[in-house]
């Protein structure tokens, strides 16, 4: 059975930046689709990015730019890269994977995942 672990949250200043790995335990990691997600106290959880196994990448409009989601399929891991961040971006972040053969993300949206990690904290200071 697929298995998530998030790690790289912690706590750092406005305008620090941070990088969250989400790692997988199947080899056939590099054809699934991964989504981040996050969810801050008192709010519903909302997308933040997603990459296909084609490489393809979306955002959020508050994080493009900022974020870069990016995949190593040698080692099962994909990555978001958090730069600039503010007290806003403070959330528990959750990766989650599309494993069914076909469906990609079109939007950051997208809500289709089967999967999802455990999260992991991230604490913007002002």
């Amino acid at each position: 059975q697929l298995q998530l672990v998030e790690s790289g949250g912690g706590l750092v200043q406005s305008g620090g930046s941070l990088r969250l790995s989400c790692a997988a335990s199947r080899f056939t990691w590099e054809y699934y689709t991964i989504g981040w997600f996050r969810q801050a106290p008192g709010k519903e959880r909302e997308g933040v990015s997603c990459i296909n196994g084609d490489g393809s990448t979306y955002y959020a409009e508050d994080v493009k730019g900022r974020f870069t989601i990016s995949r190593d399929n040698a080692k099962n891991t994909v990555y978001l890269q958090m730069n600039s961040l503010k007290p806003e971006d403070t959330a528990v972040y959750y990766c989650a994977a599309e494993t069914r053969w076909g469906r990609v993300c079109r939007n950051y949206q997208y809500s289709g995942y089967g999967t999802w990690g455990q999260g992991t904290q991230v604490t913007v200071s002002s």
